[in-house]
């Protein structure tokens, strides 16, 4: 969404340097880091369209890694490192996607589908990592409701999604392989008051992260049979996350380490909270170098390890939602630059 609202002020603590590119919102200073590379904009051109992006690591040749990302008016993109579309599948409005990596070695992909604003569905593909195109493979039910946020994690053999849904309904589906093709079951529903969207599970934990866009992000245990309520890790205050929340991340460290990273959309940053226990760990922002700096960013994703040359240690996504006169698209900066800008050693600290 693009609404700037704050709530209470709770106390925190940020770092690094104070950038250009904010809004009027006297929001915790960001440091300041340059995007390496972006992608062509999406086809829809003059409206919110781009909105989340999926990455998926080549570890044979990391720089032939590929990302696959929304336009939410249109589609399904595949791009290659050096931001150029190398598939396109015109399938309506996608507001959402994440990938996997299935029991069987393939990369499975689920887009929140909202063509129907009454039936949620997660349309699914197959990302045939030679060719770097999608293959369909199934749309399957998601919950009552328009379709917002999906992320995907594999507790076992079976891959399971949460689908976010506008209304505030997260709902746990178990994808099932079968003969004839994809089906899903409903295994659990989670609930929150206002709106979320995005979403993301670390896997180590077995903890899932949602952010309530207005409100903060929520932590619940990942696991089908777990207790329905959630705890509030981080408010929308103002200081360190600032309305509306939007796409979260995760850079994981060790067994239980690393950082949560949200979009703080309402002030243009990202917002760090050091892992196990959240607390906030800095932020940044994207300003304008060889490409343009970021605003209004809906979906993010990092992915860690070598990606080439220009991303030695790890890939950075985010939706820039102003891209000068040009249509939408997705800016790529190394999460080298991120740490390195954050101001050590302090950021170091878990």
């Amino acid at each position: 969404m693009r609404l700037i609202a704050s709530s209470a002020l709770f106390a925190a603590v940020a770092l690094g340097g104070c950038a250009g590119g904010a809004p009027k919102i006297a929001s915790l200073p960001a440091a300041a880091v340059i995007a390496s590379g972006e992608t062509v904009p999406v086809g829809t051109s003059a409206a919110d369209a781009a909105d989340d992006p999926a990455i998926w690591r080549n570890s044979a040749n990391p720089a032939a890694s590929l990302i696959v990302a929304t336009d939410k008016k249109a589609g399904l993109y595949v791009y290659g490192l050096d931001g150029t579309v190398r598939d396109f599948q015109a399938d309506g409005r996608l507001n959402n996607v994440d990938l996997i990596e299935a029991a069987d070695g393939s990369v499975l992909v689920a887009a929140s589908d909202r063509n129907d604003l009454a039936a949620a569905k997660l349309r699914l593909y197959r990302l045939d990592t030679a060719t770097a195109r999608l293959v369909p493979i199934g749309v399957v039910p998601a919950g009552a409701g328009e379709a917002y946020g999906v992320c995907l994690w594999r507790p076992g053999q079976q891959v399971e999604a949460f689908s976010v849904l506008k209304d505030g309904a997260v709902v746990q589906l178990r994808i099932n392989a079968t003969a004839s093709g994809y089906t899903s079951s409903i295994v659990r529903r989670l609930t929150l008051a206002t709106q979320p969207e995005g979403c993301v599970v670390d896997p180590r934990s077995a903890a899932l992260f949602v952010g309530e866009e207005d409100v903060g992000i929520w932590r619940f245990a990942a696991a089908a049979d777990a207790p329905t309520a959630g705890t509030l890790v981080a408010k929308t205050d103002g200081l360190q996350l600032v309305a509306d929340v939007e796409g979260l991340a995760l850079a994981p460290e060790g067994s239980s380490g690393g950082w949560l990273i949200a979009s703080s959309q309402g002030d243009n940053a990202y917002a760090l909270f050091a892992l196990p226990g959240l607390e906030p760990a800095g932020r940044f922002r994207i300003v304008a170098g060889q490409f343009g700096a970021t605003e209004e960013t809906d979906g993010i994703a990092l992915a860690l390890g070598d990606f080439g040359s220009d991303y030695p240690g790890g890939l950075f996504v985010a939706q820039d939602g102003a891209n000068g006169a040009a249509a939408q698209n997705f800016k790529l900066v190394s999460w080298r630059k991120v740490i390195n800008a954050l101001s050590p050693p302090a950021a170091m600290q878990r």
